[in-house]
Order: C-alpha cells, then structure tokens, then sequence
C-alpha cells in the first residue's frame, strides 16, 4: 500500500512543536505569554512521542534556575512545582580503585559550583511545565511520533506522524492508522539529542556547514531508594577517575533527593577507544567501589535508563534555523558539558525561538527563516555560557591529567576567556582501535543486589514496543555488522548498547546479528558509535519506548 491509497488526516497550527522536553514546553509557555500581552491568538501544539510527557524524558538531574525565573513568575510559592531541594552540599573526588580523594574547593573551577541550584527529577519537571503549558492554551498531544518532515518549495512546513498499526515488513496490518499531516507556518525542534528529525534537517538544510561535528557521551542511571540513616537530602557528589582508564573522558554523578531517594548515574564519552569498553558495566563496576557501596546497602533500586547527550558545545552548534523552523534544546546541542547542565540552556534556547516565532506571525509572515535566533541565543546568557565553556571538553582529548590541568587553567585563569579555542578530535565513530590493539576487559559478574545485568535492568525502563511493527533501527547494509563490525572490532554494538538490544549470535559456526529492538530505551548511541553510520535510529510507533517515571 502507498499513500495514494489512503487519505491522511490534515492539521494546521500556527506554530508546532516536536517534543516534550524542556525546550519545547518553555517555548510553548514563552509563546503562549507574549501572544496574552499582545492580545493575539495564535494556535500552538506539542507533539510527544512519549506515551505521556515525561515518559522519555531522563537525566541527572540539577536544575540551574535562570530560564525558570525568567518563564514563570512565583514559581517558588506554587506548591505542585517539583523544584523543592536545594543543594546543600557538593564535592568532587577522584578515584583510584579502592580510595577518594576529594578534590580541594580552589581547584574546582566556578563554573562546576552549584550554590543556588535545585536536584530535580527532570521527568517530573516536565510534567508540570505541561500542565503550565496546557493552562495557557497550548495542545499537547502523547503518543504521537513525528517521523516525517513536510517540505514545500524548499521551506518547511510542518511534520508527519508515524503510522499506527504497520506490520513487520511495513504493510498495513487489520489496526492500521496512518499518521497525521500537521501543518504549520513554523515548526520547532526539540526531540532531544540526536533527533532524527533533526539529523535529517540538517543535512537537507547544510546546517552544519560553519560548525565543527557534534561529540556525544552516554549517561546511564539507576534511582535508588536508600536507607535513611543513609540519605542527605541536597547532597551532590561527582566523581572522576576509576573505573575508566586516563585515556577515557567521563565520571559519575550521585544526588540525594527527598524521601530517600538517591539519583546514581555514570557518563562517558562516546569517543572511548577501546571496543571491548562496556558503559553499561563500567556503570555498574562504579558502584562496587570501597567508598560507594555502602550507601546502595539494604537499598532498593526504582528505575533504570540511558540516554545519550550532546557533549560538543559553542563549536559544534549548528545553523539553527531554516525556512519555517529551527532547532531548540539537545537538537541544537545547547548542553553546557563542564557545567554538566543542559536544561537551563535548552529552555532559554526554546523561549527565544518562541519570541522569534510570534515576531514573524505578528508580521504577517509564514514559513520564514528565523534569522535573528542564531544572533539572539549567541548573544543571550545561555550562548555566553556555552562560549567561556567552549574549550573545556576538547581539552580531554589528550587524557584525564591534561585536560584537569588545562580546565584549572581556562576556567579559574582565564574565566572561560582565552583567545583561542580548541577543535574536537575526530567524529565519536573513528574513535575506536581494531580489537588486535586492544585488551578484552573482564567484568565482575552483577550480583542481583547492588549490580544488575542489563535486560534485568531494562525491565526497570518499563520499556515497550508493540512487536509487529517494522524495526525502528534501519542497517544500511545488512553485511557490515559481521564482515566490519564482528571481524575488526568484535562487534562493539554488543557493549555500547545499554539496553541488550544486539546481539551476536552463532548460527551453522557462522556469527550473524540479531537486534531486538524491543528492548530499545531510545537512548540514540547505535545511531552515533556504529564505526560505519552503518545503523540508523528512527522512531517507532508512538507511545512506544521507556515509560522513566521520577527520572
């Protein structure tokens, strides 16, 4: 069946927005406000491919203030806002496999500080910037993947939904539902890091022309509810060193919530050189350290998920705009790495684009190109704070000891404002060595109790996937996971993948790859670190995925 055998149905908005995170309901609320002062009714929907707002929604988190005073007034005195702990506490250690060190107070640069800042569930948040959102007019609509962009002379002029009911080779099945045409005279961007919406406009649009390539780490975490006598409501630690080697960017991050709960979280860089590195089990080996442990016991952990973020900063932001729309958020790449907060930034970057966005209808003007955004964000706080951190995570690229000593340099010296900046290494998929150059690393075995192996894990994700549906993670060459993949790297996919979905298996002696993507977590890494961009990651079904809930 192709689309001349069935009619789509048809919606115009003046403005749509894709995705439910933090950039794309600030822009809607941002949106919704100035068309209030200026006595305007322009229409405005959200779509979620999320089964509800907060269902994909994962990190850390701590919540930096600044686009939240700016977007709600009093929020402080709203009683149903989940910004309520304030950091009470903070510190940084270095590890080495059986002690901590903490590093002194001097030698953490300012930007690292978090006085003033709230530990948030970033799932939770979202929930209530929807509810704000809804109050103000705004539709918001779950279970709806954008998985189509709709082109017309060039300009963009909305987005397609994925259809409902496919079966496995694509064909509609008996509870087929083609997905919706939702026009609009501006479309913004929010899926989050590496949307593939995004990756799509960018390169139908040479968004990336002017900017250097985007760098990417995988966070994953666990939520903990923990004995009391162990809990420090406002509580911050990050920690650096073991069990990565010095050559590997990344660290982990534990914050004390309220009631017990503990956030536990690991990021590491997806330029790692080694194919036998495991993220996942790195993760888990963390939390067996000497100085750890002892919070997790008689503990019970909630929730589990991994996402992938954006890691290249100032130099890697893309053109942001293009005739009748433009990226906002992880899209954009707006995530400040040293500060290691990304939601402050995402939300400014959404309401700019929203005060933008009603300059243009207010005109009169459709399907324009938002040229004064680019300008606005560089020069807002946010594209300040990206720039003075611009240097930061290149500088790891010569190992842990150089880049700690050049940040203490650029960022307590300097302040960020060194009249240079410092190029990425190479694209995250060159990164890795031939597994000839490599040692295998052994990993303990999870004990069930603090350490877990993976698909126990992903159980935990609540993930879903209806299962006749067409795979949603497309090999451009089916031959490439064995005769490259298997053969110079040992299939990495097995071990970057956080959520067990490849798999190598032998059929007659002969090793082929079976992906199971039911088990996918959305988390975006096969579609970064595959070594030939062999894999690509579009969306499923809407409503499908992880269903996180207080991550």
């Amino acid at each position: 069946m192709t689309e001349k055998d069935f009619t789509r149905e048809k919606m115009e908005y003046d403005l749509v927005i894709v995705g439910a995170g933090p950039s794309g309901l600030s822009a809607a609320i941002n949106f919704k406000k100035i068309c209030q002062r200026n006595n305007k009714d322009f229409s405005v929907c959200i779509v979620e491919k999320g089964s509800e707002v907060g269902a994909h929604i994962l990190s850390g988190a701590i919540l930096e203030p600044t686009a939240l005073n700016e977007l709600i007034d009093d929020w402080q005195n709203d009683d149903s806002c989940p910004v309520k702990v304030k950091v009470k506490k903070e510190s940084i250690k270095f590890l080495n496999e059986k002690n901590a060190f903490t590093l002194p107070k001097i030698f953490i640069p300012p930007v690292m500080h978090n006085t003033g800042n709230y530990i948030i569930s970033l799932g939770s948040f979202c929930k209530w910037l929807s509810t704000e959102a809804e109050k103000l007019g705004v539709e918001i609509y779950p279970g709806f993947a954008a998985s189509e962009i709709l082109l017309n002379d060039k300009k963009l002029s909305g987005i397609i939904t994925s259809d409902l009911g496919l079966n496995k080779d694509g064909e509609p099945g008996p509870n087929f539902q083609p997905g919706i045409e939702i026009h609009a005279k501006y479309t913004l961007f929010a899926e989050g890091c590496r949307g593939h919406l995004g990756k799509r406009l960018m390169s139908e649009f040479n968004l990336r022309e002017k900017s250097e390539h985007q760098t990417y780490g995988i966070g994953l975490k666990e939520l903990w509810e923990i004995k009391p006598e162990n809990s420090n409501q406002g509580e911050v630690l990050h920690t650096i060193g073991w069990p990565l080697d010095r050559e590997t960017y990344g660290g982990s991050f534990l914050y004390h919530l309220s009631n017990n709960l503990v956030s536990v979280g690991f990021v590491i860089g997806l330029d790692y050189k080694n194919p036998y590195l495991s993220p996942y089990d790195e993760f888990q080996k963390f939390k067996t350290h000497p100085k750890i442990k002892g919070l997790f016991e008689d503990g019970r952990r909630i929730s589990y998920g991994a996402r992938a973020l954006n890691e290249g900063g100032w130099q890697s932001l893309p053109e942001l705009t293009f005739p009748g729309g433009a990226l906002i958020g992880c899209d954009a790449g707006t995530l400040n790495t040293p500060k290691i907060k990304g939601t402050h930034t995402a939300m400014k970057s959404g309401m700019i684009a929203a005060e933008e966005v009603f300059l243009e209808l207010d005109k009169g003007n459709t399907n324009t190109n938002l040229s004064n955004f680019q300008t606005k964000f560089i020069e807002s706080w946010a594209g300040a704070e990206l720039k003075k951190a611009r240097n930061v995570r290149p500088s790891f690229k010569y190992g842990l000891g150089a880049g700690m000593i050049y940040t203490g340099i650029d960022q307590i010296l300097f302040r960020g404002k060194a009249p240079w900046t410092l190029s990425h290494s190479e694209p995250d998929h060159l990164s890795l060595k031939e597994k000839v150059d490599c040692e295998p690393i052994k990993y303990p075995k999870p004990d069930g109790k603090l350490t877990f192996d993976k698909l126990t894990n992903v159980s935990f994700s609540s993930t879903y996937h209806e299962e006749n549906q067409p795979c949603h993670l497309k090999l451009s060459d089916d031959s490439i996971p064995i005769s490259n993949n298997f053969e110079l790297y040992d299939s990495p996919e097995q071990r970057y993948c956080p959520a067990g979905v490849y798999e190598v298996l032998k059929e007659n002696d002969k090793p082929r790859l079976q992906i199971n993507a039911q088990n996918c977590i959305h988390c975006k890494t096969c579609d970064i670190k595959d070594p030939k961009q062999n894999i690509t990651w579009v969306s499923p079904e809407g409503g499908g995925g992880p269903n996180y809930t207080n991550m």
